[in-house]
């Protein structure tokens, strides 16, 4: 029955605007939907808190997270992988 529960989890692919926490990074979602009257695009950001375990996630760098148990007050999603990182620039 778990790995049955575990199909279901939901994916999304965010933006990380934060990393000043230990092993847990700000991701920014975005979704974009048609307003119900006006019909303009209207785009609509969520901030989450995922947890990084490597403390691998750089801010811009976009990543994918997976909803998980709640692991603390506000964190409930958990980074899964890199998909794309930012280049930093050595000086």
């Amino acid at each position: 029955m778990s790995e049955e529960r575990r199909r279901h989890r939901k994916f999304r692919t965010g933006l990380v605007t934060s990393n000043s926490m230990d092993k847990t990074v700000t991701v920014s979602l975005v979704r974009r939907f048609q307003h119900p009257l006006y019909k303009k695009v209207v785009r609509k950001t969520n901030k989450i808190l995922a947890h990084d375990e490597q403390n691998n996630c750089n801010v811009g760098d976009v990543v994918q997270v997976v909803e998980t148990r709640p692991l603390s007050r506000h964190k409930r999603w958990r980074v899964q992988s890199v998909v794309s990182a930012v280049q930093t620039v050595n000086d």
